[in-house]
C-alpha cells in the first residue's frame, strides 16, 4: 500500500520510525522554516526547541505527545488560531492537521514563494489499516501493562517470600535459643543426677569396703584365736618335752658343777684368805661409822663429814691386785663382783657346751627378743606388755633358758648406750622380768660390771709400771676401739653416764606388789663405796653426777637427813679434791654437782619417772 497524501503531506500508513529519525525529521523542517524566513521572531526558534524537548520527554516517558506550532496574534480579531497538532504513540505518528496563518494585514506577496510544505511527516492511511494500527498498539500496550502487572506482583511475592523467610529465620533462632535453654536445664539435671548417683554409689563403696575390712578383721581375730590355742597346746607339749631334756641335761650339767666346784671351792679359800682381813677391816670401819652415826644423829654435819673422812681414809687406801691390775674399791663390792662375774662365767661356759653338742638355730629367738626391747617405751601397758612378752621368750621351752638370758642381757647393755627417753621404762622391765626369773638380776649387773667397771664401783689405777702406754691403759677401763684407732675421752663418757643412768633408774624403780632383787639400799651402798673408795676424777665424778640426776629424789624421800649428810660430804670433800686437781674438763661436771645440791634438784621428781597412761591422762606414779 502506498503512502497517503493529506493537503499536500505525505504520511507512511505503516510507519515504523524511531525518536531518533523523528527528531532528525522535526530538525530539517526547522532548518527549512529558518532558511525561507529570515524575518521569524527569534522566540518562534526557542519554542520550536521547547516542543522538541517536550517530544523528547514524552516519547522517553512512553507516552502520546502533542506538537503544537506558536501562535502569531494579528491586529485583526477574525482571524482564527491555526496549530498544529501531532500525536503519537509507540512508533505511530499522526499529524491531523497543519494549519498556517498570517494576519489580515499581510500580503501575499510577504510570503516566501519557495516555502512549501515539504512531505516529512507518515501520509494517512486507510481505516483498516488505522484501525489494525489500533488494536495493534492497544494488544501492545495490554501486553505491557500484563508484563508491568506479572513484575509487580512478581515483586509483589518476592517481598512477601522475603518478609516470610525473614520471620521464618526469626522463628527459628527464637526456637534454637528455646532449644538452647532447654539443654542447658536438662544437661544441669542431669549433671546433678549423675553426682547424686556418683555419691550414692561412692557411699555404697565405702560401706561395702567398711564391711569387708570388719568381717577380716573379725577373721584375723578368729585365726588369731586359733593360732593361739593350736600354740598354746604345742608349747604344752613341747615344755613337757624340754622338761625331759632339761632334766637329762641338768644331770649333766651337775656332774660337770661338781667338777668345777672343786676346782671353785679352792679358789674361793685362798680368795677368802686373801680378803678376809679387808672384810673385816671394813666390818670394824663401818660399825665404827654406824655407831659415830647413831651419836651424831641430831648433831652437825661438821661431824658427819669428819666421820665420814676418817671411814673414807681407812677404807680408800685398800688397793686389790686382779690379772696384775690394781683397783681402788671397797672389798665387799669387790667380793658381789666375783660372785656375779662368776655366774656369768658359768652361764657362758654352759651356753658354750650347748652350743657345740646342738646345732639349732635361734636367730628368729633372738630376733624377738631384740625387737621387743626396742620397742619399750615410757608407757604404763607398753612396759608391762614388753615384759610379759619378754618373760615368755626367756621361759620358751624352744630355746634353752642360758640362751634367752644370754641374748636378754646383752642387748639389755647394748640399749644402754642410747636409752634415751626409755631409761626408766628400761628399769620397770628389768626389774618385772627379774622378779619372776630372779636370776637374771645378778647376769644383767655381771654384764654391767663388765662393760662399765664404775657400776660396781670400782677404779683401776695407772701405773707406768704395769701399762706400756696410756693407750693400753683406756683399752683396760672400757675405751672402745673401732679401725685400730681409740674413741674420745668425750664419747667414752657420754656412754659412762648412760650406764649409770641405766643403773640408778634400776635401783630407785619400786612397783607395788614386786620385789626390786637390786633395789634403792643397793644405790645406798653405791654412794657410799664410791665417797669412801674411789678417787675424785672426772670418770667418778661423771658417775655421780648421772647416779644423783636419776636417783637422789628416791634416795633423799627414803633416808630424809642421812642423805643431805651425804651430799654435804660431796660438797665439802669430793668436790674440792675436784677442783684441786685444776683440770678444765671437770669444771662443766663440778658445776652440774654443786648446782644439784644447792638448788635442791633432789626435790624434782626425774623426768620419765612416772609412766605415762596411754587410756588416761595423769601420770600413774610407782
Amino acid at each position: 500500500m502506498g503512502a497517503l497524501k493529506l493537503d499536500g503531506i505525505t504520511a507512511d500508513p505503516e510507519p515504523d520510525w524511531s525518536f531518533d529519525a523523528l527528531v532528525s525529521e522535526l530538525n530539517a523542517l526547522e532548518n527549512k522554516l529558518a532558511a525561507t524566513s529570515s524575518t521569524e521572531p527569534l522566540h518562534s526558534h526557542k519554542t520550536t526547541s521547547r516542543l522538541i524537548l517536550s517530544a523528547e520527554k514524552e516519547v522517553e516517558k512512553g507516552r502520546s505527545f502533542v506538537f503544537r506550532a506558536p501562535e502569531y496574534e494579528t491586529e485583526s480579531e477574525d482571524d482564527d488560531d491555526k496549530a498544529l497538532v501531532l500525536a503519537s504513540t509507540g512508533k505511530r505518528f499522526t499529524c491531523d492537521e497543519l494549519y498556517l496563518s498570517d494576519s489580515d494585514d499581510s500580503d501575499n506577496s510577504d510570503v516566501n514563494p519557495t516555502f512549501e510544505l515539504q512531505p516529512y511527516l507518515m501520509d494517512k492511511v486507510g481505516e483498516v489499516e488505522g484501525a489494525l494500527i489500533e488494536l495493534t498498539h492497544e494488544h501492545q500496550l495490554r501486553i505491557k501493562d500484563e508484563i508491568r502487572n506479572k513484575i509487580s506482583e512478581l515483586e509483589t511475592a518476592l517481598l512477601n517470600e522475603s518478609q516470610n523467610s525473614t520471620s521464618s529465620l526469626l522463628r527459628v533462632e527464637k526456637y534454637k535459643e528455646t532449644r538452647q535453654e532447654l539443654d542447658k536445664k536438662f544437661d544441669t539435671q542431669y549433671q546433678r543426677q549423675i553426682a547424686e548417683a556418683l555419691d550414692n554409689h561412692l557411699t555404697a563403696v565405702q560401706r561395702d569396703r567398711e564391711l569387708r575390712s570388719q568381717i577380716e578383721e573379725r577373721k584375723i581375730r578368729n585365726d588369731a584365736a586359733y593360732e593361739e590355742a593350736k600354740r598354746k597346746v604345742a608349747l604344752q607339749e613341747e615344755r613337757q618335752q624340754q622338761e625331759k631334756a632339761k632334766a637329762e641335761a641338768e644331770a649333766k650339767l651337775k656332774a660337770e658343777e661338781a667338777k668345777r666346784a672343786a676346782l671353785e671351792a679352792e679358789r674361793k679359800a685362798a680368795m677368802e684368805a686373801k680378803t678376809k682381813a679387808a672384810m673385816e677391816a671394813e666390818k670394824r670401819a663401818a660399825a665404827e661409822a654406824e655407831r659415830r652415826a647413831e651419836k651424831n644423829a641430831i648433831g652437825s654435819s661438821n661431824t658427819v663429814t669428819s666421820g665420814m673422812t676418817q671411814d673414807r681414809s681407812s677404807i680408800s687406801n685398800t688397793e686389790t691386785k686382779e690379772s696384775g691390775y690394781v683397783y681402788r674399791a671397797a672389798a665387799n663390792a669387790l667380793n658381789l663382783e666375783n660372785g656375779r662375774l662368776q655366774k656369768l662365767k658359768e652361764l657362758y661356759e654352759r651356753n658354750q657346751v650347748i652350743r657345740s653338742s646342738s646345732k639349732q638355730d635361734y636367730t628368729s629367738h633372738e630376733s624377738h627378743i631384740s625387737r621387743n626391747i626396742r620397742q619399750i617405751r615410757g608407757i604404763s601397758d607398753n612396759v608391762r606388755s614388753k615384759a610379759s612378752e619378754l618373760i615368755k621368750l626367756l621361759n620358751d621351752r624352744q630355746c634353752p633358758q642360758s640362751f634367752s638370758v644370754e641374748i636378754f642381757v646383752k642387748k639389755v647393755i647394748s640399749s644402754c648406750t642410747n636409752p634415751g627417753s626409755a631409761t626408766f621404762a628400761i628399769a620397770y622391765v628389768i626389774v618385772l622380768i627379774t622378779s619372776q626369773v630372779p636370776f637374771v638380776m645378778d647376769i644383767l649387773l655381771a654384764e654391767l660390771h663388765s662393760t662399765c667397771l664404775y657400776t660396781v664401783p670400782k677404779h683401776m689405777v695407772y701405773k707406768k709400771s704395769i701399762f706400756q702406754s696410756k693407750e693400753a691403759y683406756f683399752r683396760s677401763i672400757g675405751y672402745r676401739e673401732e679401725d685400730g684407732k681409740l674413741e674420745s675421752t668425750e664419747d667414752y663418757l657420754k656412754r659412762l653416764e648412760s650406764y649409770m643412768t641405766v643403773y640408778g633408774a634400776m635401783v630407785q624403780t619400786e612397783i607395788p606388789n614386786i620385789q626390786n632383787l637390786h633395789g634403792l639400799q643397793e644405790g645406798w651402798a653405791w654412794l657410799a663405796r664410791l665417797l669412801n673408795a674411789l678417787p675424785a676424777n672426772q670418770y667418778t665424778a661423771v658417775s655421780l653426777n648421772a647416779f644423783l640426776q636419776i636417783a637422789g629424789y628416791a634416795l633423799f624421800k627414803r633416808y630424809k637427813s642421812q642423805f643431805l649428810k651425804m651430799l654435804n660430804v660431796i660438797s665439802n670433800n669430793f668436790l674440792v679434791e675436784l677442783k684441786s686437781h685444776n683440770v678444765p674438763e671437770l669444771m662443766k661436771t663440778v658445776t652440774d654437782i654443786q648446782a644439784y645440791i644447792e638448788d635442791k634438784k633432789f626435790l624434782q621428781v626425774p623426768e620419765g619417772r612416772n609412766l605415762q597412761s596411754n587410756t588416761l591422762s595423769r601420770a600413774l606414779e610407782p
